[in-house]
């Protein structure tokens, strides 16, 4: 289904080690508002997507997410690749190192594991749509808050890279929503589900 080039949407060079910002970033990868909840959430809503333009921008846009997942996992890697045990302790990244010793394992910045619980998939475009848009806003908010925090060149620059697909995706998702909502006939569209409807008035 997938043409998989062998490189990163965004280059990632990191030289110096920094367990502190890869427990910051990693959130971007398994937490709540991250890249693996995104792509999960878009490639399974595809599916009851009636709309067969909006299931195929589902299907990009998912897609997409999981080369942003490769990019934060990137981030995450080389901020710890070569770890030493004493800046492992001095880091504060010893509980994880725990668990995983410098493998990527998707959980939030608080250590929440993934959990699917993180996005829905409802069978309605409408819903789902609007859950994508409010998705997208919130791993723009995330993307900001780490740039509060981070100063480091090499991290920053595939940080704010991100942070602008966020924003596109949710122009994106806006558009998709329209069409959905220009092609129904009933002009409150927010009380039916367009794609399985039914007669409440009964």
């Amino acid at each position: 289904m997938w043409s998989y080039e062998k490189r990163l949407q965004c280059p990632v060079k990191i030289d110096q080690c920094n367990p502190k910002l890869a427990q910051v970033i990693m959130s971007q990868f398994g937490g709540p508002d991250g890249e693996l909840a995104a792509s999960m959430r878009y490639l399974s809503q595809r599916y009851t997507m009636p709309n067969r333009k909006i299931a195929g921008l589902l299907t990009d846009i998912g897609t997409e997410e999981l080369a942003h997942m490769e990019i934060v996992s990137a981030i995450v890697h080389q901020l710890t690749d070569g770890l030493t045990p004493e800046q492992i302790v001095e880091g504060g990244f010893q509980n994880y190192y725990v668990d995983h010793t410098l493998g990527l394992w998707p959980q939030s910045a608080g250590g929440i594991p993934f959990n699917s619980c993180f996005f829905q998939s409802k069978g309605d475009p409408i819903t789902d749509l609007v859950e994508d848009m409010a998705a997208e806003q919130k791993a723009r908010t995330t993307y900001d808050n780490i740039l509060r925090l981070v100063h480091d060149h090499d991290v920053c620059e595939p940080i704010k890279f991100l942070r602008k697909r966020e924003i596109i995706h949710f122009q994106r998702f806006g558009e998709a929503l329209r069409m959905i909502t220009d092609n129904m006939d009933s002009k409150n569209f927010y009380a039916i589900n367009p794609a399985f409807p039914a007669d409440f008035s009964k």
